[in-house]
């Protein structure tokens, strides 16, 4: 046996619960990891508040979190070049990442200079980062607008742009304007001031990176021209102007992974700063998520991380 944070059902954090689970065995091409540490995100919580449920169901029983590290403790039959007691980051499209033990398909390894929480924070955010770059085609000398610059994806996919010679526009509230231009980027505002804003710095923009959805799509088509290279990770009022809605790519993930992976333990990767929080806590992370009172990444970790 083993444990996990669990969903009784959908509703406020307390739906999620700490409870013993069968110990997970691992397919031919999956590897079993003992769980260090968990990231936190956005979706989680929308998730197990059932806000995703026509497109995402999740019965009582699931276990939240996309993304983990943790220790390598079984491989799958057709795995090679990671053996047991190996430490890695992956990305867990299909959930599992809130419990002591987690099944991945996708999964880089964790260089000893890294940190479990860096570890941690790191899969979900560079896998989306590194698609939707790859999807919206941006090449050097053209401008990226970038539309939640501030979180944990925008920061990622601020740095790889700025390394390309892309220029990035960043929209982020005004706490975050410092951080986006120490990492290459010019800060713009959100809401009704962001066409002014932009147009004060470019005539337009070659391609927008949503990675906030929260609005302002409308205003980032007419910006670009047109929909062709407006990218949302999160809008659902995509389809209403165009705009394409991207999705995990698991052909790229492991690609992706080991690039953020590599960027991160040679110093030129950021992240976000951190909340640590225990493991059987993730309701308590989850309720602290919701006041929007805390702007750094919150990851869940065990014992073992420390």
């Amino acid at each position: 046996m083993s444990n996990a944070v669990v969903m009784t059902g959908y509703g406020p954090p307390e739906v999620l619960s700490w409870s013993p689970v069968t110990l997970p065995e691992p397919g031919p091409d999956q590897i079993r990891i003992r769980v260090h540490a968990a990231g936190v995100g956005p979706t989680d919580l929308a998730i197990r508040a059932g806000h995703l449920a026509p497109v995402f169901p999740s019965p009582p029983g699931t276990i939240l979190g996309f993304e983990a590290a943790g220790t390598v403790d079984a491989v799958g039959s057709a795995v090679s070049g990671t053996a047991v007691g190996d430490q890695v980051a992956a990305f867990l499209p299909g959930l599992g990442g809130y419990a002591e033990h987690a099944l991945a398909s996708f999964w880089t390894a964790k260089p000893a200079g890294v940190s479990w929480a860096d570890a941690a924070a790191l899969p979900s955010s560079a896998e989306a980062a590194v698609r939707v770059l790859r999807e919206l085609g941006v090449t050097r000398g053209e401008t990226l607008l970038l539309l939640g610059g501030g979180g944990s994806v925008g920061l990622i996919a601020t740095q790889l742009a700025v390394a390309q010679g892309v220029v990035v526009l960043s929209a982020v509230g005004d706490r975050d304007r410092e951080l986006v231009t120490s990492l290459g980027a010019t800060p713009v505002r959100y809401g009704a001031a962001l066409l002014d804003d932009v147009h004060a710095r470019t005539p337009g923009v070659d391609a927008v990176f949503d990675a906030a959805g929260r609005g302002g799509l409308a205003d980032a088509v007419k910006l670009a021209g047109g929909p062709a290279r407006v990218i949302t990770l999160a809008d659902p009022t995509a389809g209403d102007v165009g705009v394409r809605l991207s999705d995990a790519d698991p052909a790229h993930a492991t690609a992706a992974l080991e690039l953020a992976m590599a960027r991160l333990a040679e110093g030129s990767l950021r992240l976000r700063g951190q909340r640590l929080i225990p493991l059987d806590q993730a309701a308590e992370a989850h309720r602290l998520l919701e006041t929007g009172d805390i702007h750094d990444r919150v990851i869940l970790t065990s014992a073992l991380s420390e």
